[in-house]
């Protein structure tokens, strides 16, 4: 599993947003709405979405559905 120290900025603002906003429990993002709250394009984290998925280790983030943009669920572990 890749380590928190081995991210990259843009890796840490993304899930540093999820974590604050997860807090409270389930919660959907569009990879437009956290991009806009942390500087980023849609595309820069919507490219990073799938890998962090896979390698944080403090919250789920799962692909919920793919209507004009994908939805992404995210539930802190």
């Amino acid at each position: 599993m890749e380590h928190m120290s081995e991210l990259s900025d843009e890796d840490e603002r993304i899930l540093g947003y999820l974590r604050e906003r997860a807090h409270g429990g389930d919660r959907y993002f569009r990879a437009k709405h956290i991009a806009d709250a942390i500087g980023l394009t849609a595309k820069q984290v919507g490219a990073r979405l799938p890998r962090l998925a896979e390698h944080s280790e403090d919250v789920d983030i799962e692909k919920w559905s793919r209507a004009r943009s994908t939805t992404w669920r995210v539930t802190p572990e």
